[in-house]
């Protein structure tokens, strides 16, 4: 008991503290380091806001969309405040999310991984002096931009107030199938591409129909499986919220169940690299247009180097333009390492452009031409498109330009909502699975007999 003691106070250390002698870049610089150490030794004395069991159940789907058969949908805001941490704001993202996963389950006869991009996403790295409401306030004021502690422990509750209804949404009905095809029809007399879905969405309600008719109890559908994540940017929170599994000694990030390293901080020298390398959840790294093969080789040896299914995640964010050049090459690099990562495009940070008003945006058709590209790509190479990573709301805002009830540039202003970069609103997210289902069609049918016999390359 003793050393089993030692090993777990050797693990949660290791964890929590190892990152401080490495480089840590985006880190806010607090001025009051005795405020800071306070409001982290109450959170480390917390209750985790998801818990080990939990993250090793997504471990276990994201090694299923690693040998391709599922799929992953992440999604949520950019950046996450608390005033807008409402019920009716998680309860829009959240049907939004469930609407797109039927349509691509249905689509792709996969099973589709939820995760939303909330619960946690309050810190941005790149600006200047708001930094996120987990650092400071939006007010062009000096005391509103001043780095506060004290907003790591709102940034918590407000995370476990969105936990506790995602919960309870999920498990009390509201994701019942019946429910979320009847909104999917809603969706589809009302958009202005809704032609063009209307085949798919009557082929989802046939196939409820036949359920019925043999007797399925569709109640048993009305639960549904939703994990949450978000960049691990601030290692002094994350640190905090790290706990050890009780007689296993392997440590977690109890902030959220995957997290993922942004473009910004994954030096492979750096404090973030390190604190990911040293935690058992599922982790995923974003990949720009710059990556180089070498690059995600040794990201791969650093984050996991037992080449196990389900821990790493690679989030590919090239832009349109360059996605079918940039990803083959990676793809196949990791393949010829044997490792079974799952791949998983993010439209929306390498498309993004100004509006002559000075918004900044993003064309859905670009957007679309990225996903495309991405499984285009995937395609050719017998390789799995292992999902998406997008930036959306439930509200209809208007932040980028297009989708099927087209906003126009000079739209933008009327309900330009975000606190960081441009989400899809509503009927642009459903417009895109809708786009994203037709694309999963077009892949050839594979069976597992022909992805182990390339090697455990089709799996990817």
């Amino acid at each position: 008991m003793m050393k089993d003691s030692k090993r777990e106070s050797e693990a949660i250390n290791g964890a929590a503290e190892s990152w401080r002698a490495f480089p840590a870049r985006q880190q806010p610089d607090w001025p009051d380091q005795d405020e800071l150490r306070a409001v982290t030794g109450r959170l480390a004395a917390a209750p985790p806001l998801v818990f080990a069991a939990e993250c090793d159940l997504l471990r276990r789907r994201m090694a299923a969309v690693a040998r391709g058969e599922a799929i992953l949908l992440q999604g949520g805001d950019c950046a996450e405040t608390f005033e807008r941490a409402t019920a009716d704001g998680i309860r829009g993202k959240l049907q939004t999310l469930l609407q797109m996963a039927v349509v691509l389950t249905h689509a792709t006869a996969l099973p589709v991984v939820k995760v939303g991009r909330m619960a946690g996403q309050y810190a941005k790295p790149r600006l200047p002096s708001y930094r996120g409401d987990a650092v400071n306030g939006p007010e062009f004021t000096e005391r509103a931009r001043t780095p506060d502690p004290r907003r790591l422990r709102e940034m918590y509750e407000a995370s476990a107030r969105t936990l506790n209804l995602v919960r309870a949404l999920t498990t009390g009905g509201f994701a019942d199938l019946r429910q979320v095809h009847a909104w999917n029809a809603g969706f589809v007399a009302a958009s202005g591409a809704g032609e063009r879905y209307e085949q798919l969405a009557d082929e989802i309600g046939r196939s409820l129909a036949f359920m019925r008719a043999c007797g399925v109890d569709t109640r048993e559908l009305a639960t549904a499986e939703f994990f949450v994540g978000h960049e691990g940017l601030l290692l002094d929170y994350e640190a905090a919220l790290t706990r050890t599994e009780p007689g296993g000694g392997r440590a977690y990030a109890t902030s959220g169940h995957m997290l993922w390293i942004g473009e910004r901080t994954r030096d492979l020298d750096g404090a973030h690299v390190e604190y990911f390398s040293r935690v058992a959840n599922p982790i995923a790294v974003k990949l720009g247009p710059t990556t180089t093969p070498d690059t995600v080789l040794s990201l791969l040896d650093r984050l996991d180097p037992d080449r196990e299914p389900g821990r790493l995640t690679f989030v590919v964010r090239a832009g349109a333009d360059r996605v079918r050049d940039l990803l083959p090459t990676l793809v196949e690099k990791v393949n010829a390492e044997g490792a079974l990562v799952a791949w998983v495009s993010d439209p929306m940070h390498g498309n993004t452009t100004t509006a002559p008003s000075g918004h900044k945006t993003r064309r859905f058709d670009t957007v679309v031409d990225e996903v495309r590209g991405f499984v285009e790509a995937h395609q050719e190479l017998g390789t799995h498109p292992g999902g998406i990573h997008v930036e959306l709301t439930g509200d209809d805002v208007t932040e980028c330009v297009g989708g099927g009830n087209a906003v126009l540039e000079e739209d933008l202003p009327h309900r330009y909502e975000t606190a960081c970069d441009p989400r899809l609103n509503r009927t642009q997210s459903l417009d895109l699975a809708f786009l994203l289902a037709e694309g999963y069609r077009a892949q050839p049918a594979r069976s597992a007999s022909s992805m182990i016999s390339n090697g455990g390359s089709s799996a990817r």
